[in-house]
């Protein structure tokens, strides 16, 4: 940038700014003059002025008219991207719970990037593999449902039949038929099927890249968060970080070796009563099981109706099997697999994921716990403390 010279300071007026200058200026030569006097060879540009009065009525309410526009535009943002907030949330949800596999390869002398390749190989071969074995069935089985489905309609209808009391009594048919009905209108027919199951691939795609990404940044990414919290508190936030991160990592393993355990154990009940589209029904028992508090009474519900269809002993026996299997879950798998350090109450757990599920859906009831797990313990370790001493 080019400096004034000496005679040109003596003017205050740039020789490369608003050219010609005359005396016309007003207020304006006024401070020219000014800024010739405050202009040293020390300090060409003069010295910094005073700091603006904070308590004036217009920095105040300046200050207040820009905080209420940056909050609106920052809830402005975050609407727009919730959808791909809530992708990066949940990738780096999984990354967190696939570290423990990672840090335990680097503990054993893997390299950082083998370890991240290792695990995700597996996972990758476990997936597909089991996809390879599931889908044929899952195929032959949807397609009897489809071809038996008539059937099934007729029985409804038939009020001498036990599901035709039923249907009359509770009015099944109802229920499906509207819920057939809105799905049809949510898709929007063929194109409208088509664009979701598009955005479904993206998606997993898009989460899958940022799961790679997050795990093998993952100690970039844990010292970036520690070196934004100041000095002095930094050694016990590597402590209470370093364990909810330990906690979510856990949670999540366990939570998916429990959700295997359910589907199994269903599939074995099932093939043994001979109840149908056992496969299809274990891979739904599994995946709603990652819910907590409600998926494994979704699956229950929706396995016993199907149980139905065989004999109303049938039914009932598999209601009595998803009790105990229930009570199992709690009592044994869950504080063996998972341990007990993730220990919420019950109370908050039923709270945690109703409104995980009301804010996001299926992904806030996913992560509710783990998230009401790191909330009780900074209560413990930062708040509770604090007002003790208060």
């Amino acid at each position: 940038m080019t400096s004034p010279s000496d005679s040109e300071a003596a003017e205050g007026h740039h020789p490369l700014v608003g050219q010609p200058h005359s005396e016309d200026e007003g207020a304006v030569a006024e401070a020219e003059a000014e800024a010739a006097e405050i202009s040293t060879p020390d300090q060409p540009l003069g010295r910094l002025g005073k700091r603006l009065d904070r308590r004036s009525p217009f920095f105040i309410g300046m200050t207040a008219a820009a905080g209420v526009a940056v909050t609106y535009g920052v809830i402005q943002l975050l609407a727009g991207a919730a959808h791909i907030l809530i992708l990066v949330g949940l990738a780096l949800f999984l990354a967190i719970g696939m570290e423990p596999a990672v840090s335990w390869l680097a503990r054993h002398r893997f390299p950082r990037w083998l370890a991240v390749t290792t695990v995700f190989v597996v996972a990758v071969a476990a997936v597909g593999g089991f996809l390879a074995a599931a889908i044929p069935v899952l195929v032959e089985q949807a397609t009897a449902l489809v071809t038996k489905a008539p059937d099934y309609l007729r029985q409804a209808q038939d009020h001498n039949t036990l599901l035709g009391r039923l249907n009359e009594r509770f009015h099944l048919q109802q229920g499906i038929e509207s819920l057939l009905s809105l799905g049809s209108g949510l898709t929007g027919g063929v194109l409208g099927a088509g664009k979701a199951v598009f955005g479904v691939l993206t998606d997993t795609l898009i989460l899958i890249v940022l799961t790679i990404y997050f795990v093998a940044g993952l100690p970039r990414i844990r010292a970036t968060i520690y070196r934004l919290i100041p000095h002095s508190r930094r050694p016990r936030a590597i402590l209470i970080g370093d364990n909810i991160f330990a906690k979510v990592g856990g949670y999540v393993l366990g939570n998916l070796a429990v959700s295997v355990i359910a589907g199994v154990l269903t599939l074995i009940w099932l093939l043994i009563f001979g109840v149908p589209y056992a496969a299809l029904l274990a891979i739904t028992v599994a995946v709603l099981d990652l819910v907590p508090v409600v998926g494994s009474v979704v699956a229950g519900v929706l396995v016993s109706l199907v149980a139905l269809t065989v004999s109303l002993p049938v039914c009932l026996a598999t209601v009595g099997f998803f009790v105990v299997y229930r009570l199992v879950e709690d009592y044994l798998l869950v504080p063996k697999i998972i341990g007990t350090a993730l220990k919420v109450p019950a109370l908050v757990t039923v709270v945690a994921v109703l409104l995980g599920g009301a804010l996001l859906g299926v992904i806030g009831a996913l992560v509710a716990i783990p998230v009401a797990a790191a909330i009780l313990l900074l209560a413990e370790e930062v708040l509770y403390p604090r007002l003790d001493q208060a």
